[in-house]
């Protein structure tokens, strides 16, 4: 499957299955993690699929099985989710996100907000099949209030039509209210398409004056929890430029963000986001990822991320 145009790795013009998995099972045997590398991140996810069938059918074996056999660490970790499909990649994030002590709100709402409802369906089903779980039960277990209605709205969001006018003035009378409502905030937000939404918040801010997340910051505040602040912003954010949004995100620096955003991203809009991190920045992403990591997983990046901008 392939998300989008914009991605820096792309198909295998030359791909020959059989002769990778026997390089690949030379590599296994001889530990040989630049091999595993050259190979794997120069083929497309599909081809990783195709390869990891070959494999079991040429050597009996289970390709992923042999890798975490070789591999450690964060290694093993980002070369096993490489091997997923997208949809399967994007449901241990999510999944990852809600374990263990705390909530990562952040990872949530950038796969809520960026995924189309086509994108969410699929990775709703791949989160049930890997981990018989549902998907909204397990995002209002983890979360309440009117941030579990945004999760659950983003989840199931739709695009229907709708009036850009009509929408504008009914989030600027929430604005101009004195009693913040998320609610119209939510349904207009999660049921319309991305391009009626950008010129819904241009008009929005034009009429205000202000940027929409500095005018979420104000007017909710108080009984609102930070959760639901943040989940407006960075929807409003997404929605009006999500490579910008993305390449913000990975400002943070923190490695499992950056190397999530790396490869779900590799074949849908790399390279929008390393064009829009260079514009934030003034350094490219490559640069970056030479800084930030060493090692195999330094050399698996930037491998992904491809070259300098």
């Amino acid at each position: 499957m392939c998300w989008g145009g914009l991605g820096s790795l792309r198909p295998f013009p030359v791909f020959q299955p059989e002769k990778d998995v026997a390089d690949l099972e030379a590599a296994l045997e001889q530990k040989d993690v630049s091999t595993l590398v050259r190979i794997l991140a120069n083929r497309s996810n599909a081809q990783r699929q195709s390869l990891a069938q070959t494999f079991l059918s040429l050597t009996q074996q289970d390709l992923r099985a042999r890798l975490k056999k070789v591999l450690n660490g964060g290694l093993e970790e980002l070369m096993l989710g490489m091997m997923m499909t997208l949809e399967q990649f994007e449901a241990q994030r999510l999944r990852r996100a809600m374990e263990g002590l705390g909530t990562d709100e952040e990872t949530l709402l950038e796969i809520l907000c960026l995924r189309s409802p086509e994108q969410l369906s699929d990775i709703a089903a791949g989160y049930i099949k890997e981990y018989q779980r549902d998907l909204e039960k397990d995002l209002l277990s983890e979360t309440s209030g009117e941030f579990s209605l945004l999760l659950v709205a983003l989840l199931k969001k739709k695009h229907m039509l709708g009036h850009v006018d009509q929408d504008v003035r009914v989030l600027c009378k929430d604005l101009n209210s004195s009693k913040a409502d998320v609610a119209p905030w939510i349904q207009i937000l999660t049921m319309r398409d991305p391009d009626h939404l950008r010129r819904v918040l241009i008009h929005v801010e034009a009429e205000r004056g202000q940027p929409v997340t500095a005018d979420i910051e104000r007017h909710f505040g108080g009984i609102f929890s930070r959760d639901v602040r943040l989940g407006l912003q960075i929807l409003v954010s997404s929605i009006e430029d999500p490579h910008r949004y993305l390449a913000q995100r990975i400002q943070t620096m923190k490695g499992p963000v950056i190397q999530g955003l790396i490869v779900s991203h590799s074949e849908e809009d790399l390279l929008a986001v390393r064009a829009a991190y260079k514009k934030e920045t003034g350094r490219s992403l490559y640069t970056t990822i030479q800084d930030k990591f060493k090692g195999d997983i330094q050399q698996i990046l930037l491998a992904i991320c491809r070259s300098e901008d």
